[in-house]
């Protein structure tokens, strides 16, 4: 969940010790919770501050977190995760967020809807490398958003490239040099128009996203920013397996 502005408690001790080391039955919350959540430009691990406000023992109650995380909220940056996360996932992540709050998640949340998809075993294996937490923001589920996991801070997939070479020199020209403040940096705009313009500072990572007064900042077609440099934890094979694993889940 992003920037929603409603005040909040002090952040209590007991919860957090509880956010770190979750139940078993947590634990598969936690892990969607890490890959899709805690971003930093998003939320922080075990719901603590990231770019979005904490999570942890802000007195949410269940029907709140819910209704949030599975319809988003409007004009901010939290995303519907209703549609993007399969039920048994989306229930987890809710029961998850609701232990950050001291709220007991409702008994055996696990027990209904469809089976996760099953995946051949090198394109499960493309998916946990795809949001690998091991690598921390130089993981593809920093920027991309498939099969429920990541963050859809690129554009979505409408197709994958057929090779790990084409994958590597994939071309970006939606990614434009913005000047702001006497600071030049690479950015995909999300928003030129009205009051604000609003964008992805990508000049580090993760990418941040920052808002400006109307003709506060100009932009220029091009940059010297490139999608093969986002890449560099990855050899060959590892990113032959996220290919594979792209095929698997990406419809056109």
């Amino acid at each position: 969940m992003k920037r929603a502005n409603i005040p909040g408690l002090m952040l209590l001790a007991p919860l957090m010790a509880v956010a770190q080391s979750p139940p078993a039955p947590l634990a598969p919350g936690l892990d969607v919770f890490n890959k899709s959540c805690a971003t930093g430009y998003c939320h922080g691990v075990n719901g603590a501050p990231g770019g979005a406000p904490r999570l942890a023992a802000r007195g949410f109650d269940d029907a709140y977190i819910s209704q949030t995380i599975r319809a988003g909220i409007p004009g901010t940056g939290m995303p519907a995760f209703g549609t993007a996360l399969d039920r048994a996932d989306l229930l987890a992540v809710i029961a998850y967020v609701d232990s950050l709050n001291g709220v007991t998640p409702p008994a055996n949340p696990f027990a209904a809807g469809p089976a996760r998809r099953r995946l051949a075993p090198e394109a499960q294996r493309g998916r946990e490398l795809f949001a690998d937490q091991v690598r921390a923001f130089e993981r593809c589920s920093t920027c991309h958003q498939a099969d429920g996991i990541g963050i859809s801070v690129a554009l979505p997939f409408s197709s994958v490239p057929e090779s790990v070479a084409a994958l590597r020199q994939i071309a970006t020209p939606h990614i434009e040099t913005a000047t702001a403040d006497g600071d030049v940096f690479p950015a995909l705009a999300l928003n030129k128009s009205g009051a604000q313009s609003k964008l992805y500072d990508l000049k580090t990572l993760p990418p941040v996203l920052r808002t400006f007064p109307k003709g506060a900042v100009t932009f220029q077609n091009g940059s010297t920013w490139r999608h093969e440099s986002m890449l560099a934890s990855y050899n060959d094979q590892e990113l032959e397996a996220i290919l594979t694993f792209l095929r698997a889940v990406v419809k056109p």
